[in-house]
C-alpha cells in the first residue's frame, strides 16, 4: 500500500488528478473509490495495473500512473503493465525501464533499426535509455565496445579557457555521460572499462576518419552538430554496430549555421533501417512541472513563429506595394471625360 500511495502519498494524489470525478479514500490496506460508475470502473482498472507493477518488482513514480492511464484511456482493454515491458538494467538494487508508451516505442526502435534518432524535449530520456540499452549490449556480448560522444558547444555562455590536459579541458562537456554511466554500473569497474577501451567517451571531433566496428555509439546533444559533423559522424557506421543520435531541436546552441539534427530529418526520413522516434512533453519523467514548463514553451515558440511569419508577410506587403494588391474592384474610377 505504501509503494503504491507513494511518498506523502503523491501517486495517490495523481491518481485522483488522472480521474477528477472520482473520489478515493485511503483506510488501511483498504481503498473506496466513489462517484460515476464509469468513472470508478476506470479508476479502478487503473489501480489495478499500478499493483500489477508493483508486484512485478517495479518502483512507481508519476509518470507510470500518468502514461498509464492515457493508455487506458484509449484502450481499457491494453495493459500497460504488460505493454511497458521488463527492465532494460538492473543495478545496484535499480531497475531501469521505459516508463511511458513513446518511450517503449524508442526502446524497442533501438533493438530493432541499426540508426535511432530519439528527438525530444529535455526529461524525456533519450540519452538515459540509450546508454541503458548500450551497457545491456555490452553485458550481452552484442557489440565489443561502448562509444559515446556529443559536440563540445556551450550552453550559451563562454567558459573561456580552461585549466589542465585536453582530457580535463573537454571534461566538463562530457561529465552528463560519465554520470550516468557511474549509475548503470558499478563506479568501481568503470574506470577499467574506459582504461581499456571497452567504454569510449569523446567529443564528436575525435570520431573523424574512423570506422566503428562492433560498437554501440551514442551521440548525445546532436542539436548541435553541423550539417557536416553530422554526416561525417554517421559515415562512421561498421560492421555490427549500432548508433543511437540523441538531441532537441528546440535547445540548439549553435551561433551561426543550421543543425544537422534538424536537417538530417528530412534527408534520411525514407532510409530503410534508420528509425526517427519523436518524444513529447508526455514523455518527460522528470517532476511533473517540467512537463508544464515544456507545454509553456512550445507554445511561446509557436506564437513568436507566427508573429514573426505575420510581420514579414507584412513587410513583403509593404515592399510590393499598394497598387500590386490592390483588388481591381477597389481601383478609384475613371470620369467619363
Amino acid at each position: 500500500m505504501v509503494r503504491l500511495l507513494g511518498a506523502q502519498d503523491r501517486l495517490l494524489s495523481t491518481i485522483e488528478r488522472e480521474h477528477p470525478g472520482v473520489s478515493v479514500h485511503v483506510r488501511g490496506n483498504e481503498i473506496t473509490l466513489t462517484g460515476q460508475a464509469d468513472q470508478v470502473e476506470a479508476a479502478r482498472r487503473l489501480i489495478d495495473e499500478l499493483l500489477l507493477m508493483i508486484r512485478g518488482g517495479r518502483d512507481l513514480a508519476e509518470a507510470e500512473v500518468t502514461s498509464s492511464s492515457r493508455m487506458l484511456g484509449v484502450d481499457s482493454s491494453t495493459s500497460p503493465s504488460e505493454r511497458l515491458g521488463p527492465a532494460i538494467l538492473s543495478s545496484r538494487g535499480k531497475s531501469i525501464r521505459a516508463k511511458t508508451v513513446g518511450q517503449k516505442d524508442y526502446v524497442d526502435a533501438i533493438d530493432t533499426a541499426t540508426i535511432v534518432f530519439g528527438i525530444g524535449p529535455a526529461g524525456t530520456g533519450k540519452t538515459y535509455l540509450a546508454m541503458a540499452k548500450a551497457v545491456q549490449a555490452l553485458q550481452r556480448k552484442e557489440v565489443d565496445r561502448i562509444i559515446l560522444t556529443r559536440p563540445a558547444v556551450e550552453a550559451g555562455e563562454r567558459l573561456g579557457f580552461l585549466p589542465g590536459s585536453l582530457t580535463e579541458k573537454i571534461d566538463p562537456y562530457l561529465r552528463p555521460l560519465y554520470d550516468a554511466l557511474n549509475e548503470m554500473m558499478d563506479p568501481e569497474l568503470v574506470p577499467k572499462l574506459l582504461a581499456s577501451g571497452t567504454i569510449e567517451v569523446a567529443p564528436l571531433a575525435y570520431m573523424r576518419g574512423r570506422t566503428l566496428n562492433s560498437s554501440f555509439v551514442v551521440l548525445d546533444e546532436a542539436q548541435n552538430t553541423t550539417p557536416e559533423q553530422m554526416k561525417m559522424f554517421l559515415t562512421r557506421l561498421g560492421f555490427g554496430s549500432k548508433m543511437v543520435v540523441t538531441g532537441d531541436i528546440t535547445q540548439i546552441d549553435l551561433p551561426v549555421g543550421s543543425s544537422g539534427l534538424r536537417l538530417v530529418t528530412r534527408v534520411l526520413d525514407q532510409v530503410d533501417d534508420i528509425r526517427f522516434v519523436r518524444l513529447t512533453s508526455a514523455d518527460v519523467v522528470r517532476h511533473s512541472l517540467v512537463g508544464r514548463i515544456v507545454d509553456a514553451w512550445t507554445e511561446f515558440d509557436a506564437q513568436k513563429q507566427a508573429q514573426r511569419y505575420e510581420s514579414e508577410q507584412a513587410h513583403e506587403f509593404a515592399k510590393r506595394g499598394p497598387r500590386s494588391g490592390t483588388p481591381r474592384d477597389r481601383l478609384p474610377k475613371r470620369s467619363p471625360s
